[in-house]
């Protein structure tokens, strides 16, 4: 759906300064009506844009001005060469021309929203040049839910995200080759904006064909959402680990605040603590359970089993695993909220002192920062989804669950194979992602005939980062799925052991949408796409946190 009906009285609005992630994707993605949030300019942002480019307009647009990069010259290796006045509306359609080169699948649409606002947002703050026809053409883009078709391969980060961001500035300016997406259909971008009620011929002043692609936005955008993503998925790890120590019956004492504070690691204290807030009450996690209620397959009959002492690494370093991840997201939290209102455009203009402005060029369009921090997270989420799967492969195997039914099976044996493939699907996916943690910052081709020397590779370090936190949502709720089986197949006989009351809050969110599975295999990718819906909407985590308490 298109924006909700009520207008920019209700809009976020964007000057450049202050806007937040959450923000970001409160326009990004549709709230559960399925409209969106609007956006609108600041006033005081406009004033600043609007005398900025007048002043602009009046001494800089003339034949006789100093040569003045993207204003009044080509780009690249033709900085030197003038463009002359009467070809200057010619001059921004041919640079999207010459830069639409972008390959493969589109983006999708969160993302292509995420990329309009971010460019919107850093021209509002009056550091690009840009005329504010511009930037509120963008604006009125998003709140008609106007989506460009952006080819999502073919960027470098390095003089932005030139490939892809022409893309959308075509769609913007209404070339007949460009395409958008609206209201679902798949359109001619000329078509599609006269669909919305806007016109679709839109010339561009000096600069403002430089200013939509000269800037590392694509990353940003994808590196948004990844992030966001990541943090709602870090706690419901936390939730889902927990689970599995009910589960297996596992030792409270590895999570105890004494033994963390010899070590003294803020992500992994927080981690124990959240933990013990799902289990600190827990009866199931306790001898008297291991001895009572879940005897192992290969014990002998009457011989009661050794003492546990301590869990295996999976469980007990738990802490130490998880809370890497807590503080890496601490980390590129900040980067990202400096660059979501950063201007990352070439030559930026600024107040000279003297009554005017004056355009400096500098390297801020390097996407250095948001690759590094990208590959960042796609080491750290790669990580948690491997130690979430480690425990998932215990589960299902009754010489390392400790007697819990192979395979996680309900129904009879042979006939029914259990949960192993569902699984053996989640290590593929903890396969992918090792491969896409390689780092992708660290790679640089040089590109323009030199003139791009070093290149930060930063789109690609946030497509994949994107994909691995995509994949570790699933492995999370995969663990979730199996861990709610194997306590609800041993329910019957463990009731005199009652589940912790976060963890209990947990498993009854999660049978409040997935039945057990206890009269044999069902087709479990069903119950896996619930699963993951559990924990992309936060559902289970907010069970929990009304029953227990605020996770950290």
């Amino acid at each position: 759906m298109i924006p909700n009906a009520e207008g920019p009285a209700m809009a976020i609005e964007i000057d450049g300064r202050t806007l937040t992630a959450a923000e970001v994707m409160r326009v990004s993605r549709p709230d559960a009506s399925g409209s969106y949030e609007q956006a609108a300019l600041a006033p005081d942002a406009r004033e600043r844009i609007a005398a900025t480019r007048d002043y602009i307009d009046a001494n800089w647009m003339n034949d006789d001005a100093p040569l003045m990069y993207a204003f009044n010259t080509g780009v690249g290796l033709f900085k030197d060469q003038r463009v002359l006045m009467s070809e200057m509306v010619s001059y921004q359609a041919k640079t999207i021309y010459a830069h639409a080169t972008g390959i493969g699948e589109a983006l999708p649409e969160d993302a292509v929203r995420a990329i309009m606002l971010l460019r919107a947002n850093a021209f509002a703050s009056n550091f690009s040049g840009p005329r504010v026809e511009l930037v509120e053409r963008l604006l009125a883009f998003l709140n008609a839910g106007l989506h460009p078709v952006i080819p999502a391969k073919g960027s470098v980060g390095a003089s932005g995200d030139l490939a892809p961001l022409a893309h959308m500035a075509g769609a913007v300016c209404g070339f007949p080759e460009a395409e958008i997406v609206y209201r679902g259909q798949r359109m001619p971008a000329r078509e599609a904006i006269e669909a919305a009620g806007l016109t679709p011929d839109f010339d561009l002043g000096a600069k403002d064909a430089s200013a939509l692609i000269n800037g590392s936005t694509v990353s940003l955008a994808i590196a948004v959402l990844a992030l966001e993503d990541a943090k709602r998925i870090r706690k419901a790890a936390d939730v889902s680990l927990a689970l599995t120590l009910e589960a297996l019956r596992a030792e409270k004492i590895a999570f105890l605040p004494i033994v963390h504070a010899a070590r003294p690691h803020p992500g992994q204290a927080a981690v124990a603590r959240n933990v013990l807030k799902l289990i600190g009450d827990s009866e199931r996690c306790s001898e008297a359970a291991r001895l009572t209620v879940f005897p192992e397959e290969t014990r002998k009959e009457g011989v009661a089993p050794p003492p546990r002492v301590q869990d295996v690494y999976s469980l007990r370093c738990a802490p130490q695993v998880h809370g890497p991840v807590v503080q890496a997201l601490d980390y590129i939290d900040g980067v990202i909220a400096t660059e979501i209102n950063s201007a990352t455009d070439n030559p930026l203009i600024f107040d000279d002192g003297k009554g005017g402005y004056a355009s400096l060029s500098g390297g801020h369009f390097h996407g250095q920062y948001v690759a590094q921090v990208m590959d960042l997270l796609t080491i750290v989420m790669a990580d948690l989804g491997s130690i979430c799967e480690r425990r998932l492969a215990r589960l299902i195997d009754p010489t390392m669950s400790y007697g819990l039914p192979r395979n996680l099976l309900a129904g009879k044996k042979g006939l029914n194979t259990g949960f192993a493939t569902v699984q053996c699907s989640m290590s593929a996916l903890v396969m992918e992602n090792r491969t896409l943690a390689m780092p992708g910052s660290v790679d640089s081709i040089p590109g323009k005939s030199n003139a791009e020397d070093h290149v930060s590779n930063s789109t690609w370090c946030a497509r994949k980062a994107r994909t691995v936190v995509e994949n570790t949502e699933m492995i999370v709720a995969g663990e979730m799925l199996m861990a709610a089986q194997a306590l609800s197949l041993v329910e019957p006989i463990a009731k005199a052991h009652p589940l912790g009351s976060g963890t209990a809050a947990a498993l009854k969110a999660i049978r409040g949408v997935i039945e057990p599975a206890l009269d044999g295999d069902r087709w479990y990718a069903t119950e896996m796409r619930h699963a993951q819906a559990l924990v992309h909407y936060g559902t289970v985590v907010a069970a929990v946190e009304a029953a227990v308490g605020h996770l950290e």
